[in-house]
């Protein structure tokens, strides 16, 4: 579904991404963990073009995007949602005129239409009681099923996640990843997380992708992962106290 081949980028002359290949197959939620500067936010940038790579392809379902026309691109892009690190919700809106804003923009719905997706998407969320609140009122948890709310409102095949336990205390986080795998199970969504949260990525991940210097140094299952005898991996481990005795307990799927 989502394809890197050989990608490079640089920034003043800084390697950020350094001849970068994987591939993410429909229906995985794929987990992308690394040191702060490792890369992972640019990955994330170029699966939607907002960044171009200075040499390399990135391929959505068979297409090369990097040099692809608007139009074409507006309808690749529409495979998309995206949940932010801010949910970045718009504080002079309430909870219904967010999670709808993108169907008024992208859609010609009517308003009683909009009004039955708003409703059926924050049902999957379990905050329908919010539907009227504002987010000043809300929790950061609740800002984030909001915002995630907003991401799969137009139904899209795949949603990207930017540090989506970030700032949450571990309650709020798993419940944060119970969403995630959910999404998963009942809809089938393709999930591309970006996380500094090792414990998160373990619970929800299909497949685990560390990068370090712009390089994939591993790209494993869960329970692949967390036996790794890479250096930087291990390392990475055991800072989150994460050791390879035993069996990591996963969210069924």
């Amino acid at each position: 579904m989502i394809r890197f081949e050989n990608v490079t980028k640089e920034f003043g002359g800084k390697v950020v991404l350094n001849n970068l290949s994987f591939e993410i197959g429909a229906g995985e939620t794929f987990v992308i963990v690394g040191l702060s500067g490792a890369g992972k936010s640019v990955t994330l940038k170029h699966m939607i073009r907002l960044l171009r790579p200075d040499s390399g392809g990135v391929y959505v379902d068979g297409e090369e995007i990097s040099d692809m026309r608007k139009r074409d691109l507006m309808h690749v892009r529409s495979k998309f949602g995206v949940l932010f690190q801010s949910a970045a919700l718009l504080q002079w809106m309430s909870v219904r005129d967010n999670v709808a804003l993108p169907l008024r923009e992208h859609t010609h719905m009517g308003e009683d239409e909009i009004e039955a997706m708003v409703v059926e998407k924050l049902k999957l969320m379990n905050l329908v009681d919010a539907i009227d609140m504002y987010p000043s009122d809300l929790s950061g948890g609740m800002r984030k099923r909001v915002g995630l709310a907003r991401a799969i409102v137009m139904n899209p095949q795949i949603v990207l996640y930017d540090e989506p336990t970030s700032g949450l205390d571990p309650v709020t986080s798993r419940r944060i990843d119970g969403v995630i795998t959910d999404l998963r199970r009942e809809l089938g969504i393709t999930s591309v997380v970006v996380s500094h949260d090792l414990h998160s990525a373990l619970t929800i991940g299909s497949r685990i992708m560390m990068l370090h210097g712009g390089r994939v140094v591993e790209n494993a299952t869960p329970e692949e992962f967390i036996r790794s005898e890479n250096e930087v991996v291990r390392s990475f481990l055991e800072s989150q106290y994460i050791t390879k005795k035993g069996k990591w307990e996963k969210v069924e799927s």
